[in-house]
């Protein structure tokens, strides 16, 4: 019976991620299309909402073709490498207080080890084609996450440093006062250019780069076996973003969101003498964790577009700068804040300091 929940709970959270990941191909497609002025999908489905589910039947009955000097074991086993972490991250997303599968207190070094176990699925996919575009691919790849993980994980400490924990939840839970995208705003910038670095998406999808490579590491997969590396991407893509809003945007925190809304449309007295606990509808559980869910979906949502929008908005740069850019110029800004941030709490002594519970 344990064995079955376990399955279950995996499944309510990996469908909708699934089907999350499908529209956001969807998403991308016609916002792009706006930006263009173009219509983009909108004959499969009212407004083209089935897109998705075209592609997917059109994939998965296409005829695989593989090739026929690749190491074919490895070959498969790249691209369910690369799906499979990517899936992982989900399992320490709190989706409100205590509805994550899982809430040990090391999630974030989790997230951070997952989304870099997923590299080497990259690599062993781009080696294994026995292809010089896919090979070329993956050592882009694998240079450009190892580089910008650094970054990442700097700008996460800086996070870190003022919540003293790394669960997500704790980091959540400090932000009721303010969110960190306020006193940390150079962090952010840095973290989301290097989560748009991370994930491979335009102007830094150099892995992938169809002037250069073809389609680089994915240039000889095809039909079921694209389909995991175009989910692993879209997943990782949707995991950043959740995480950016966990990290800098108040994750499932709606108050400053529901009281703009009561001052707007309903009587602040009222809100103040008769809301309590800093929530809005508190009389039902359902209603306040269909809330919580709502807050982290908008936060991510727009997280999401702001992605596409830099895609659609940048032209791709030479693999040179890009490392360049990463080496020579974020990562002294980065190492500058990592000593200012510390100095800087400990003179205004508000080092935090969680004490774990027995």
């Amino acid at each position: 019976m344990p064995t079955l929940i376990s399955v279950l709970e995996s499944l309510i959270v990996a469908v909708p991620v699934l089907l999350a990941v499908a529209y956001v191909t969807v998403a991308e497609r016609k916002t792009m299309a706006s930006m263009q002025r173009r219509l983009g999908p909108n004959i499969v489905g009212y407004y083209g909402l089935l897109q998705a589910f075209a592609d997917a039947l059109k994939l998965l009955l296409k005829e695989y073709v593989s090739p026929t000097q690749a190491n074919m074991g490895l070959f498969f086993l790249g691209p369910i490498i690369t799906l499979v972490f990517a899936l992982l991250g989900y399992l320490v997303v709190p989706y409100g207080p205590g509805t994550g599968l899982s809430d040990f207190n090391l999630g974030i070094l989790y997230m951070l080890a997952v989304s870099s176990l997923a590299t080497y699925g990259i690599l062993l996919a781009g080696w294994s084609a026995n292809s010089k575009y896919a090979f070329l691919g993956s050592l882009r790849s694998t240079a450009q996450l190892i580089s910008y993980e650094l970054i990442l994980s700097s700008a996460i400490l800086l996070v870190v440093m003022l919540t003293g924990s790394l669960n997500l939840t704790v980091n959540i839970e400090a932000q009721r006062a303010v969110w960190f995208i306020l006193p940390l705003f150079p962090v952010f910038l840095i973290f989301f250019i290097g989560a748009v670095a991370e994930t491979n998406r335009a102007p830094f999808d150099l892995a992938e780069a169809e002037s250069e490579l073809v389609s680089g590491f994915m240039t000889e997969h095809a039909a079921v076996i694209f389909v995991f590396f175009f989910l692993a991407e879209y997943a990782s893509i949707v995991l950043i973003c959740i995480l950016t809003s966990i990290l800098f945007l108040g994750g499932y925190l709606y108050d400053y969101v529901s009281l703009f809304f009561i001052v707007q449309y309903f009587d602040f007295d009222y809100y103040i003498n008769n809301v309590h606990n800093d929530s809005l509808f508190y009389s039902s559980p359902l209603i306040e964790g269909l809330l919580y869910g709502l807050a982290l979906g908008v936060k991510s949502g727009i997280m999401i577009f702001v992605f596409i929008w830099v895609r659609a908005s940048f032209p791709r740069i030479r693999f040179d700068q890009l490392m360049s850019f990463c080496w020579t110029v974020l990562l002294p800004i980065v190492i500058a804040l990592v000593v200012l941030v510390p100095c800087i709490l400990y003179s205004f002594e508000i080092i935090p300091t969680n004490i774990p519970l027995i």
